[in-house]
């Protein structure tokens, strides 16, 4: 069902990651997602999936939830396994007929390459939107973004954006799965008939879709303006973000076990 995609769905907690500052949680994806896409070496890859383990130890969420975020973005994964498979053609060949042919590189990139993608979006998940408020997430890219203030980029509008972007991703999805729903019960049919036919009958659930998302919209504005809402000039915080020693220790630890990965596959390379 959709109800349980959990993209950009906050999980309450009280964790070692939902405790940990938002700039250092940035930060450390940042790092994470640079490392990801350094490393070449399985083993390496093995160890960054092991620190990936130990950050959803941390966020004391359960595996079921986590896997339902990742979930989005399986026909993906699976779109890029094949399209590596088919097109890489490296070292042994493993299988051949017709026009395809299957080689032991392009079987081993195209592992990799899927792979590579799941820890992205694992880290992204775990990291930013599962154990961070859309509001505090907000305060971080605002607060790292001050020194583009002075080059007169709308850093606050562009947070407030991201923000609002990200706490109505389940509202959509929910309102999505009521709409799909009440369009069943009225004799409508998803899952059935030619790929043509099923894209057309999607029409009956975009438009009220799209009908409601404006509707929301509207009414976020008119909320905004009654509360005086004029942009960061003046803006105070109720709760400004501090940076504390544990917040230090914890970049320092997760830092190093992000980059420890790239470190052996590039020692790998120079042997």
């Amino acid at each position: 069902m959709l109800t349980d995609i959990s993209v950009g769905r906050y999980f309450h907690g009280n964790s070692v990651l939902h405790r940990l500052d938002p700039r250092v949680k940035v930060i450390l994806f940042i790092a994470y997602m640079i490392c990801v896409f350094m490393v070449t070496n399985p083993v390496s890859m093995l160890l960054i999936f092991a620190t990936t383990l130990f950050i959803a130890l941390l966020s004391r969420i359960k595996v079921s939830a986590i896997l339902r975020s990742v979930r989005p973005v399986l026909f993906l994964m699976i779109f890029i396994f094949v399209l590596n498979v088919l097109t890489i053609h490296e070292g042994e060949t493993l299988w051949s007929w017709w026009y395809i042919t299957i080689t032991q590189g392009g079987l081993t990139k195209a592992v990799l390459m899927a792979f590579r993608l799941f820890l992205l979006i694992m880290s992204t998940n775990l990291l930013l939107t599962l154990t961070t408020t859309p509001l505090k997430l907000s305060d971080a890219l605002e607060s790292m973004g001050k020194p583009l203030a002075y080059l007169h980029v709308p850093v606050h509008e562009m947070a407030m954006m991201m923000s609002i972007a990200l706490r109505f991703i389940p509202t959509l999805v929910e309102e999505t799965d009521k709409i799909m729903k009440a369009q069943v019960s009225r004799g409508a049919d998803y899952d059935t008939g030619s790929f043509l036919k099923r894209a057309k009958g999607y029409v009956t659930v975009l438009v009220p879709l799209f009908v409601s998302a404006f509707k929301r919209a509207e009414e976020l504005a008119v909320a905004m303006d009654a509360r005086c809402y004029r942009g960061g000039v003046g803006k105070t915080k109720l709760h400004p973000l501090k940076m504390h020693k544990s917040d230090v220790i914890w970049l320092l630890v997760l830092s190093f076990l992000a980059i420890a990965p790239v470190v052996l596959d590039l020692s790998m390379k120079i042997k």
